[in-house]
C-alpha cells in the first residue's frame, strides 16, 4: 500500500502512531513491510488458504460476535440435504458440470428452495459474467427460510462452514503458502482481538487481489471474516478496494463494462428478457424483500432518461431500443475475435492494452486487424503504434506496410483540462472543477462523445430505418458553452441525478423515482447528488467546521450514506452495539432511526415490525434485516447462487503454478474461462506431465514512481529519471541457481513470449518451503512498453488469457515462467525460443487446457451422468 497508495497510506501510519499493529503479507518486501510490526512472505495466488486459516481459527475458537453473526447473517439458515461440499468431492461441489465446466446451483440452495429460478445451470451466466449482476445484491430468495436459532442442525450455514474450513489449519497454512505457522496465529490473533462490541477492523484490499482466476472468491473469504467478526455496516468496518485509478468506482456505477447498466441494472439478455417486463423481473423477482423490489421504477427511469419524449409506457419506455447480450462480449473475447477477423473498429479511451493487458502480443495482433482504431490519450502510446514500433514488427508478424488498420489518434483533455465528477472507493462522489484550457485540439471526452452522437444524428436524420430509432430518439440536448462547444457535465450530472419530467424538479432521492415514466433518472443509486437543484458534490466544508463523519464534504451514493447497511452497526433492538462504537440507532421518543450518518434502512420502520405474509420488496424486510439490498436481509456467509464458481471460497491453485493442490485433488478452478486459442495458452501445472519447463513463480505490482501501463508517468522527466529501465528482482538464491548477475541481462519465457530486462538480486524476495520443496519467485513492475522517455519490455506479455469465471477478469498476478542469463534473442528468434519451450512444455496450438484434474472424486448430487474427466489430463 506505501508502494503503489503512498497518500491513503499516510492513515495507516497515523493509525500506527496511535498504537494499531500493522502486518504486511506480501510476496516481496516493500516499502509497506519497511514500517510493519510484521511481514509475512507469501506464495503468490494462495490468499484463500491463508483466509481461510484464519476463517477456522475464529470457528474453533469460538471467536465470531456470536449476537451480530446470529441475528444479521445466514448463519442459522438450512441448507438443501443435496449440497455437497469440496469435502465430499475433493474440490469439487455437488451439481458440476464437465461438459460445460460450469454449476448447476439447484443443490446449493436453501432448503425448500430448490426451485428458485436462478438455481439451474451456469454456464450462459459464465460468459456473459452474469455474476456482475448480483454486485449490489444478492440472488434470488423467495419466501421464508428454515433456520436453526442453535446453529446445531448439521446442515445450518454455521456447521457447514465449519467443516468446509476444517482442513485450513495454520499447518495447512503453513504448507501451501510458506508462511510460517507462528507467524500465521500471530496475524489471526491480531486480527480477532480488534472485533466486538467495542472495536471493529477494515479490510482493504489492492485491485490486484481479483486479478486472480479465483479473485472474487478472495473477496468472498474477506467478506466471511468481516461478518463473523461484526464487521459490517459498522464505523471502523467495511470492505474497501484500493483502486488504482480515481473513479474506478465511478467506472462501475455508470459502467464501461459490457454486461452492466447504470446503477447495476444488468443489460438484458436476447434469450431470456425479450420483454421489459421479462427484464424487470429478472432484476426484482417479484414476491422477494429488499430494495430490488422497486427495480421497475429504476428501469422505467433510467430508459426515460436515455430516450426522453420518445419513451411512454406504451412502448415499454423504448426498451426494444436496449442492446442485448448475446454471449461472451468481454475485452478478452472481443480480442480473440479481432484475431479472427470478426471486429471491424475499436475505441480506445484512457486505455493502453497494447502494454497494459494480458497477453500483449494478443493485444497487438488483434488491433493490426481492423479496418480502424480510435485511440484518445494524452500521449502517443504503444496501442497507437504497435503497427511500426511494436515488438511483432522485428519478429515478422506485423508489416508496417502491409499493416491494414487505420488507426486515428485524437488528443484528450486530462483530469484537470476538464469538469466532472470523481466516485472514489468509499462511494463518494467528489467534484472537480476545470483548472485550465485543454491544449491546441485537446478535448474531454463528453465533448467527444457528445459531439460524434450528434454527428451521426444528422447524418442519419430522415432514416426510414428502424435499426436507426435508438440513435435518433435519444434525448441528445445538452447545454453547450465555450468556444469549442463543450457540453455541461453539470447538466449531465443532473440527468443523472433524475428529475420530475412533468416539472424538471431534481428528485431528492431515488425513493421518488416512478415506474410510469414520470421520471428520468440517469442512475438510480445517484439521485441525490443534485437535490434541491445544487451540485451536492461540490460541497467542500471542512473537517473542522462539522461532525466526523464529515456529510457535507462532496456526497456518496446512496442517499449520502457513508456507510451501507449502517442498520447493523446497532443490535437487534436498535440499540448501539457500544458507545464507543455508537452509529445509527432507533430512537423510541421520535419513532424513528437517527444518528450521525443517514440511516440505510426505513426511517420509520421499527425494530420490532416484522411484515406480514405475502409481504415483498421493501415491505418484507423486517426491523432486524440490515442488509436491505439482500434477497433475505441477511449478510451472507455461504452464497446460494450468484457466485459461480462455489457457494464458499475454496482454494485452487493458480492457473499456472509448479505445485500440486495440497488440499484437494482438483488442481485449480474447474469453472476459470479458458480460451481454446492458437494464439492463447497455458503453461502446464501438476498433475500435468512437463510443467518443470516452467519452474519459477513470477508476480508483478506497481512502482511507486510509475502509474499503470507508464503512459502518464514515462513522459515525465523526474519519474523516468527515478524508474529509469525495466527490471526483475530476484532472490540471491535464485540468482545462483539460474546464474544471474546483479545489474546484469536476464530473459524470462513463457508459453507467449519472451522479455528482458536488468537484474536486481535482493532480499526482498524470500525463497519459501511450501509443501517440502523450495519455491523461488520473482518479480516485475508492469508500467513498461517502447514508447516514452524511458522504455523497456512489458511483464503483461508473459501472461496468457485465463479469466475469472464471475467477472471474465484476467489472471495477471500469478504466473510461471523460466528465466535464464542474459538479453533476449531479436526478430524470429525470439519466437523460434517460444516455439522450443511450447515443444518442450507440450503445448498444442489451439488446444484447450485440462479443467478438471484427473481422478478427482465426484461429489454427491452431481448434475448428470456424463464423463468426469472431460479435459482431464493423463498424470
Amino acid at each position: 500500500m506505501a508502494e503503489a497508495h503512498p497518500v491513503g497510506f499516510q492513515w495507516v501510519m497515523e493509525a500506527k502512531r496511535r498504537g494499531a499493529k500493522v502486518f504486511h503479507v506480501d510476496p516481496r518486501f516493500t516499502r509497506t513491510s519497511a514500517v510493519a510490526d510484521s511481514y509475512l512472505p507469501i506464495r503468490a495466488g494462495t490468499d484463500i488458504a491463508l483466509l481461510g486459516g484464519v476463517v477456522r481459527y475464529i470457528l474453533d475458537n469460538e471467536l465470531d460476535f456470536r449476537e451480530y453473526v446470529l441475528a444479521y447473517t445466514n448463519a442459522a439458515t438450512i441448507v438443501s440435504e443435496q449440497f455437497a461440499d469440496t469435502e465430499d468431492g475433493d474440490g469439487l461441489f455437488s451439481g458440476y458440470d464437465p461438459n460445460t465446466d460450469s454449476y448447476v446451483q439447484t443443490s446449493w440452495q436453501y432448503a425448500g428452495h430448490e426451485g428458485d429460478s436462478g438455481s439451474g445451470h451456469t454456464a450462459k451466466e459464465r460468459d456473459s459474467a452474469a455474476g456482475l449482476r448480483h454486485e449490489s445484491h444478492g440472488a434470488q430468495v423467495h419466501g421464508q427460510t428454515e433456520r436453526d436459532e442453535t446453529l446445531q442442525h448439521p446442515r445450518c450455514v454455521y456447521q457447514i462452514l465449519r467443516r468446509h474450513f476444517a482442513r485450513y489449519t495454520p499447518e495447512m497454512v503453513e504448507r501451501v503458502c510458506g508462511i510460517p505457522r507462528e507467524k500465521f496465529l500471530e496475524l489471526a490473533r491480531a486480527w480477532t482481538e480488534n472485533s466486538g462490541r467495542d472495536r471493529t477492523g477494515a479490510l482493504v484490499y489492492s485491485v490486484g487481489w481479483t486479478q486472480h482466476s479465483v479473485g472474487v472468491q478472495y473477496i468472498r473469504t474477506g467478506a466471511i471474516i468481516q461478518l463473523l467478526l461484526g464487521n459490517m455496516g459498522r464505523p471502523g468496518g467495511g470492505i474497501l478496494a484500493l483502486r488504482g485509478h480515481a473513479s474506478i468506482q465511478g467506472s462501475t456505477d455508470i459502467p464501461t463494462l459490457f454486461n452492466l447498466l447504470p446503477g447495476y441494472l444488468p443489460m438484458p439478455h436476447h434469450a431470456d428478457h425479450p420483454t421489459f417486463d421479462d427484464w424487470v423481473d429478472s432484476i426484482r423477482h417479484p414476491g422477494q424483500k429488499g430494495f430490488w423490489g422497486n427495480a421497475r421504477a429504476y428501469a422505467a427511469s433510467l430508459l426515460t432518461a436515455y430516450w426522453g419524449d420518445a419513451a411512454t409506457p406504451e412502448n415499454d419506455f423504448c426498451y426494444d431500443h436496449l442492446p442485448r447480450m448475446t454471449g461472451d462480449h468481454g475485452t478478452y473475447q472481443q480480442v480473440l475475435n479481432m484475431i479472427d477477423g470478426k471486429i471491424k473498429g475499436y475505441f480506445l479511451l484512457g486505455q493502453n492494452p497494447a502494454v497494459g493487458s494480458a497477453h500483449g502480443r494478443a493485444q497487438r495482433l488483434g488491433m493490426a486487424n481492423l479496418d480502424w482504431l480510435v485511440v484518445r490519450d494524452l500521449f502517443m502510446i504503444e496501442s497507437a503504434t504497435f503497427w511500426k514500433n511494436g515488438p511483432e514488427v522485428a519478429t515478422g508478424e506485423i508489416v508496417p506496410t502491409e499493416c491494414r488498420t487505420e488507426v486515428f489518434f485524437l488528443p484528450a483533455a486530462s483530469h484537470v483540462e476538464k469538469e466532472g465528477t470523481f466516485t472514489q472507493t468509499q462511494r463518494l462522489l467528489q467534484w472537480r472543477d476545470k483548472a485550465v484550457e485543454p491544449p491546441g485540439d485537446a478535448r474531454s471526452e463528453l465533448w467527444f462523445f457528445y459531439h460524434l452522437g450528434r454527428r451521426l444524428r444528422e447524418k442519419l436524420a430522415g432514416s426510414p430505418h428502424r435499426r436507426d430509432r435508438a440513435l435518433l430518439d435519444l434525448a441528445w440536448d445538452y447545454p453547450l458553452h465555450g468556444p469549442h462547444a463543450e457540453p455541461s457535465a453539470e447538466a449531465v450530472l443532473r440527468e443523472i441525478n433524475g428529475y420530475d419530467v412533468a416539472t424538471g424538479r431534481p428528485l431528492s432521492s431515488f425513493t421518488e423515482a416512478r415506474d410510469d415514466g414520470s421520471t428520468a433518472v440517469g442512475c438510480w443509486i445517484y439521485s441525490g447528488v443534485y437535490a434541491d437543484g445544487v451540485n451536492q458534490a461540490a460541497r467542500r466544508k471542512s473537517r473542522h467546521e462539522q461532525d466526523w463523519v464529515a456529510a457535507q464534504w462532496g456526497w456518496a451514493w446512496p442517499a449520502n450514506r457513508r456507510i451501507l447497511y449502517n442498520r447493523a452497526s446497532a443490535d437487534p433492538q436498535g440499540r448501539p452495539w457500544s458507545d464507543r462504537k455508537k452509529y445509527v440507532w432507533w430512537d423510541p421518543q421520535a419513532g424513528e432511526w437517527t444518528g450521525y450518518d443517514v440511516p440505510d434502512f426505513e426511517k420509520t420502520k421499527p425494530p420490532t415490525y416484522r411484515p406480514p405474509q405475502g409481504a415483498s420488496g421493501p415491505a418484507a424486510l423486517a426491523g432486524d434485516d440490515p442488509f436491505v439490498m439482500q434477497a433475505d436481509g441477511k449478510g451472507w456467509l455461504y452464497a446460494p447462487s450468484g457466485v459461480l464458481d462455489g457457494p464458499l471460497p475454496t482454494h485452487y491453485e493458480p492457473a499456472e503454478s509448479p505445485m500440486r493442490n495440497p488440499l484437494y485433488g482438483q488442481q485449480a478452478n474447474p469453472t476459470r474461462k479458458v480460451y481454446a486459442h492458437p494464439v492463447n495458452s497455458v503453461n502446464p501445472s501438476p498433475p500435468q506431465q512437463h510443467s518443470q519447463v516452467f519452474p519459477y513463480v513470477f508476480t508483478v505490482s506497481r512502482l511507486t514512481e510509475h502509474h499503470t501501463a507508464g503512459a502518464m508517468s514515462r513522459t515525465v522527466r523526474p519519474l523516468a529519471e527515478l524508474q529509469p529501465e525495466m527490471f526483475v528482482e530476484v532472490s540471491p538464491e535464485l540468482a545462483a541457481e539460474a546464474g544471474l548477475t546483479h545489474l546484469g541481462w536476464a530473459h524470462l519465457i513463457s508459453a507467449r513470449a519472451v522479455i528482458e530486462a536488468k537484474v536486481l538480486v535482493t532480499d526482498r524476495l524470500t525463497p519459501l518451503r511450501v509443501d517440502g520443496r523450495v519455491i523461488h519467485q520473482l518479480w516485475l513492475p508492469y508500467h513498461f512498453g517502447y514508447e516514452g522517455l524511458v522504455t523497456g519490455d512489458s511483464a503483461n506479455d508473459l501472461f496468457g488469457i485465463t479469466l475469472d469465471p464471475n467477472v471474465l477478469i484476467q489472471e495477471s498476478k500469478v504466473g510461471t515462467c523460466d528465466i535464464r542469463p542474459g538479453r533476449r534473442p531479436t526478430g524470429p528468434p525470439l519466437r523460434d525460443l517460444v516455439e522450443d519451450y511450447r515443444r518442450r512444455a507440450g503445448i498444442v496450438p489451439g488446444e484447450r487446457p485440462p479443467t478438471v484434474t484427473t481422478r478427482v472424486r465426484r461429489p454427491a448430487g452431481r448434475s448428470d451422468d456424463g464423463p468426469r474427466e472431460k479435459g482431464a489430463d493423463h498424470a
